[in-house]
């Protein structure tokens, strides 16, 4: 019993990494996912578009970016404390107007875990 415990133990250790790299996604790919993004935000510069930019986006409280005129659901949701992370970025990217009520953002979402995990890996590239 107590081996079988140890085996198990080890077992989570060594498989946890390659898990963790599952969720990190690919940038390349990611740029592919981005090209549905790109006809209302830009990443490489902070000029806002339809969408605000996305450059610098990790970080960032909700609906601050300068020079965009953000909607109230949105504005609201960063003065409650959403600030854009993998996590809540993947929630948003997921079904954007379940995860902020009221936002503009008329796009229906990625359903795609791993096209979600791409696009993300893509975003971070540009801090």
């Amino acid at each position: 019993m107590r081996n079988r415990v140890l085996l198990i133990g080890l077992s989570l250790i060594v498989l946890c990494p390659i898990g963790a790299l599952a969720q990190e996604g690919d940038a390349e790919a990611g740029a592919t996912v981005f090209k549905k993004c790109a006809i209302c935000h830009v990443v490489d510069s902070d000029k806002n578009k339809v969408g605000p930019s996305l450059k610098g986006l990790f970080g960032r409280k909700a609906g601050t970016h300068p020079d965009f005129n953000f909607s109230s659901g949105m504005k609201e949701a960063g003065e409650g404390g959403l600030v854009w992370d993998e996590a809540s970025l993947r929630d948003y990217l997921h079904n954007p107007k379940a995860k902020v009520k009221g936002t503009k953002m008329a796009f229906a979402g990625v359903k795609k875990d791993d096209e979600i995990s791409n696009l993300i890996a893509y975003l971070k590239q540009y801090p």
